[in-house]
């Protein structure tokens, strides 16, 4: 084959693998130009039509659109550029999918009406800011104006940390802090899947009375037990309080063994679990170890509730932490052995 050799476009197109139809759109297009017509009008192509319509065939393969190709096989664009630009583009559209299919995702599990597929979608799409913004609130409406008095906290109702509450200040200032999800700037499928039930459940005025409540109580023992205690003056006389740890250390053992809720050793379970709380709630609950038993009740009712539990695992998730240990075993034996 020498430098004379002029195809036609049938040729041209059976050479490269392209349809006529195809070849000719990039003639028109003057991605590939002819070299001249012959007699009869019909235009011949040079041997380097080839090459450039195989560079053409790859490029689009690789999804570039025709101003980039045509940048590129007039060299004003190398092919390294050309790649880097489209590796940007495709980084793009496998963040609008990966949004996309997260939506989905949550819709098809969570049964999501169609005004939920609309809010489950903006949630989706918020910024950095927006989403900050969502979760200031959540805390904010939850936990501020509570008075806890300083010290340590742990996570609302009772997660990872030593308290079954959180608060704005003081005592719960870290533990706010650790409810608070980041999205890191590229995240999984699975972390935009838990963002956006995430951000559902704190938009949750439900949600929030829940958790708001779990802080109150906490911060309301753990300011009697200061009291009462005499902290103020260096003194240690009660344990700390905090039901969640009260509730591992009291149940954990009675749940590994298969206590019945409602048999004798249960009860002994419950007797102590019972006088240790009352240490803690007896400036609140005025009345007899029945009252308090009541009260113990209503907040291992709170503590039950599936949300919690839930709002930590999906935050663990965003983060990027380790899975929390679940003790949703020893929380709903406890409700079952004190109501």
């Amino acid at each position: 084959m020498n430098g004379d050799t002029a195809y036609t476009i049938g040729e041209l197109a059976r050479r490269t693998g392209l349809t006529v139809k195809t070849v000719r759109f990039y003639s028109d297009r003057g991605i590939v130009s002819p070299t001249g017509r012959n007699p009869a009008g019909h235009r011949r192509y040079g041997t380097d039509a080839v090459a450039r319509l195989e560079l053409v065939r790859t490029l689009r393969e690789l999804g570039l659109g025709l101003p980039a190709i045509r940048r590129v096989v007039e060299r004003e664009l190398t092919p390294a550029d050309a790649a880097a630009v489209q590796a940007e583009a495709i980084d793009l559209q496998i963040r609008v999918l990966r949004l996309r299919r997260a939506v989905l995702g949550v819709v098809a599990r969570l049964g999501s009406t169609p005004e939920e597929l609309t809010l489950v979608h903006r949630l989706a799409r918020l910024t950095e800011d927006e989403r900050g913004r969502l979760i200031g609130e959540f805390l904010a409406a939850v936990f501020d104006g509570i008075d806890d008095g300083g010290g340590d906290g742990g996570r609302a109702g009772g997660g990872r940390g030593d308290g079954g509450g959180v608060g704005r200040g003081g005592r719960f200032a870290a533990a706010a802090r650790s409810l608070t999800p980041e999205l890191p700037e590229d995240p999984s499928l699975e972390q935009v899947e838990a963002w956006v039930e995430l951000a559902r459940m704190a938009g949750d005025a439900g949600f929030r009375a829940l958790l708001r409540g779990l802080a109150e109580a906490e911060a309301a023992e753990a300011a009697f037990a200061d009291a009462a205690s005499g902290e103020a003056a260096g003194a240690t006389g009660l344990p700390k309080p905090g039901l969640a740890v009260a509730v591992r250390e009291s149940a954990a053992a009675a749940v590994a063994a298969g206590v019945e809720p409602g048999s004798a050793e249960a009860a002994a379970v419950v007797a102590a679990l019972v006088e240790r709380y009352g240490q803690w709630c007896a400036g609140a609950v005025p009345g007899d170890a029945g009252a308090v038993r009541d009260r113990l009740a209503e907040r291992l009712t709170a503590m039950a509730d599936p949300r919690r539990e839930r709002y930590l695992e999906l935050l663990a998730i965003v983060n990027g932490w380790a899975a929390p240990d679940s003790w949703a075993a020893e929380v709903d034996w406890a409700v079952r052995a004190v109501a």
